[in-house]
C-alpha cells in the first residue's frame, strides 16, 4: 500500500489541524525551544547546568528538550532566550 505524502504549508501546527491562531503561537514556541537546545549544545551544556544559567528547574529544561512547547507560555520562552543571551526578533508580513 502506497503512503499518502502532504506537503507542508510551512506550518506543522497548522498542518495537523490547529486553529490558525494557535497554531502560529505554537510554530514561535517551538522555534524558541529549537533555539534553546542549539545554545545547550554550543554551550556543551547538560540539562542541569542549563537550568542553573537560566535559573529555573531541570524538568523545566527538559520541557524544552523534549519539545513540550505546550507546557510553556511564549512570554516565558521569550525570557529565557534574553537570559540565554539569544537574540529573538519579530518580523512582520502583511
Amino acid at each position: 500500500m502506497a503512503k499518502k505524502v502532504t506537503e507542508s504549508g510551512g506550518n506543522i501546527f497548522l498542518d495537523m489541524g490547529f486553529p490558525p491562531h494557535e497554531a502560529e503561537v505554537m510554530l514561535l514556541r517551538a522555534k524558541l525551544a529549537e533555539a534553546l537546545r542549539g545554545w545547550m549544545e554550543r554551550e556543551e551544556l547538560t540539562q542541569a547546568e542549563a537550568a542553573k544559567r537560566l535559573g529555573v528547574t531541570q524538568p523545566r529544561v527538559s520541557e524544552i528538550v523534549r519539545g513540550k512547547v505546550d507546557l510553556l507560555s511564549l512570554d516565558y520562552l521569550v525570557g529565557l532566550c534574553a537570559k540565554a543571551r539569544i537574540s529573538v526578533g519579530l518580523r512582520l508580513a502583511a
